[in-house]
């Protein structure tokens, strides 16, 4: 077993991207998501990614060269090209150039197009968290999910993500993909020989399936899929969103992250900043927040959504993270 600081993690994941062609500033953005990831326990957004993001830069699906940039503005709203590249830097700028723009207006809408696989969605808001800001964030991916009464691959994971911050306290982060799970645990699992279990996927012949090859082979199940259609429709609200607003693919015209060959995917991201001041105020918004968690909290068996997240980043942060042999 080998124990790591966050910081020694973060500077080997660099030192591998800058080695596979990204420019320092795309593997210092990448490099600090995944490790933040890892130090989370999201492991199939750590480390695991690594050598898929290296695969895919040295073969050219990714742009190594890539230099986000301000596409397009109009009032509110901010258009991000990421230039075919790794999607962190272009998220950093789309929720720095938010928060600039929901101080001046009260809110911002800020879309990501011609971009790549974004990791943790809900740790994108963190800066936005910080300047005060509620953040909501949408993506798409490669199709993995059918659509409602069908079988074929059409609309991706689609993850959601939403921060609301607290006073003096650490926000309250809300993280979730539109498939029964996150397709990085079926690619971690695969990775390392498991199963998993029923009713996270079926396989190609739209068979449901505890073998996680299969499983990506075939198709992620949508929440809720085994009683109703909700989660399917879901990830067409944010498969809309995130494209037709921004210029973006559909999941369905990228090729799978999992496979060292194929297309630049050219998906979409969204991000919306509010600053609560501007609407019912900020002291209303702090008091009635709390008095939400509060109410939540007198039941025992409850946990705020985000802190087990928190802790675990705490302990790695203090003791490091223990990678296996």
């Amino acid at each position: 077993m080998q124990q790591l600081t966050i910081d020694h993690l973060q500077q080997q994941i660099k030192a591998e991207l800058e080695a596979a062609g990204a420019t320092s500033a795309m593997a210092e953005s990448t490099a600090r998501a995944l490790a933040l990831a890892q130090a989370q326990g999201h492991v199939g957004h750590g480390l695991s990614r690594v050598a898929q993001y290296v695969t895919q830069l040295k073969n050219g699906r990714v742009n190594g060269q890539a230099q986000p940039t301000i596409k397009h503005q109009k009032g509110a709203t901010l258009v991000i090209d990421a230039d075919e590249g790794l999607a962190f830097p272009a998220c950093d700028l789309a929720i720095s150039q938010g928060i600039k723009v929901a101080r001046a207006q009260g809110v911002a809408l800020v879309g990501i197009t011609n971009s790549h696989h974004c990791g943790v969605m809900v740790n994108h808001l963190r800066a936005a968290g910080d300047a005060g800001m509620i953040g909501l964030a949408f993506s798409n991916s490669p199709a993995a999910m059918p659509a409602p009464g069908g079988r074929k691959p059409l609309f991706g994971t689609n993850p959601i993500a939403a921060l609301f911050p607290r006073k003096d306290k650490l926000p309250v982060c809300i993280d979730l993909s539109l498939s029964e799970v996150a397709r990085g645990k079926v690619m971690f699992a695969a990775q390392n020989g498991q199963s998993i279990p029923a009713g996270w996927a079926v396989d190609q012949n739209g068979q449901p399936t505890t073998d996680a090859q299969a499983a990506l082979a075939g198709a992620m199940l949508p929440i809720g899929a085994l009683t109703s259609h909700k989660g399917a429709l879901l990830a067409m609200v944010v498969e809309l969103l995130v494209t037709t607003l921004v210029g973006a693919n559909f999941g369905f015209q990228a090729d799978s992250f999992f496979e060292a060959e194929g297309n630049r995917p050219r998906l979409g991201q969204l991000f919306i900043l509010i600053d609560p001041g501007a609407m019912a105020g900020h002291a209303f918004y702090y008091s009635h927040l709390e008095r939400l968690l509060t109410e939540m909290l007198d039941d025992p068996e409850v946990r705020l959504p985000g802190y087990r997240r928190h802790a675990i980043e705490a302990d790695a942060q203090a003791n490091g993270i223990t990678l296996g042999n």
